[in-house]
């Protein structure tokens, strides 16, 4: 994995789960970001940063498998997840667990049929058995008073759980964030930095998010990359308190500073 130009990048701990090699991400001849290399420790909290429009979403949804990258590899645990079959494909997916920034619950449903829907299509579970787990991951992030509940009579922070909730029906080891904090009081931010943090330590899993929100990237982030949007590649690497305090980069300074460009 590339360093940072500007400074030295704290050596990985782990091996990593999830690693990148030459990707570059574009839809049909129009290019989102190029020359991505990067790679996941297992267990880490990992960062998807950068300025609005560079392709942050984008390369989420590459890592989720909706985006065949246009060149390069991308690897889970060292194999190929592109070169697999359509089968094997779907198999290294379920082990992805994934909360969309709106929540993405389907308003006819339940909050406990929607976190039961991945069970019943990808499972053999009785429906005594999904009863059971749907519980059991509603209670991990607090939201098992709403299990027969709507959507729409959920707060943002409560649908955020409860995608939250859903995207652990399958126990993934490895969750992905796209714009957790969107929409959400400071307060009720926290709150779900907290449970994020919970969530890695209590079941080990491994978390990639896509933010904004500095001060949810400097609680909870310990590595992390930098996408920009004019020259399409990333420019700095590491975590985003590293990338704030040391990196000489005046784009990532500005933004982890949250200063005007012009005194950047």
């Amino acid at each position: 994995m590339a360093s940072d130009a500007h400074g030295p990048e704290p050596a990985p701990t782990s091996a990593p789960i999830i690693t990148l090699r030459d990707v570059t991400l574009a839809y049909g001849p129009k290019l989102i970001q190029r020359d991505i290399s990067m790679a996941v420790r297992r267990g880490s909290v990992f960062a998807v940063m950068g300025g609005s429009g560079c392709g942050k979403s984008t390369v989420l949804r590459s890592m989720i498998g909706l985006l065949r990258p246009a060149a390069g590899y991308y690897q889970l645990e060292g194999e190929d997840y592109w070169a697999a079959n359509d089968r094997r494909r779907t198999r290294m997916a379920m082990r992805f667990g994934v909360l969309f920034q709106s929540g993405a619950l389907w308003s006819s449903m339940t909050v406990g049929e929607n976190v039961a829907l991945p069970m019943q299509m990808n499972t053999r579970l009785d429906a005594a058995s999904i009863r059971a787990q749907v519980e059991l991951k509603l209670g991990l992030v607090g939201m098992l008073p709403a299990i027969d509940q709507y959507p729409s009579e959920l707060s943002g922070g409560m649908k955020k759980r409860a995608g939250l909730a859903r995207a652990l029906a399958l126990d993934p080891d490895i969750l992905f964030f796209d714009e957790p904090s969107a929409g959400l009081d400071p307060i009720t931010s926290a709150r779900l930095d907290e449970l994020i943090l919970n969530l890695r330590d209590g079941l080990g899993a491994t978390i990639i998010l896509v933010s904004h929100e500095l001060p949810s990237l400097f609680m909870i982030a310990d590595d992390g990359i930098y996408f920009d949007a004019v020259t399409k590649m990333p420019i700095a690497h590491g975590s985003p308190s590293y990338l704030r305090d040391h990196c000489g980069h005046p784009q990532v300074r500005a933004f982890m500073q949250r200063l005007p460009s012009n005194t950047a």
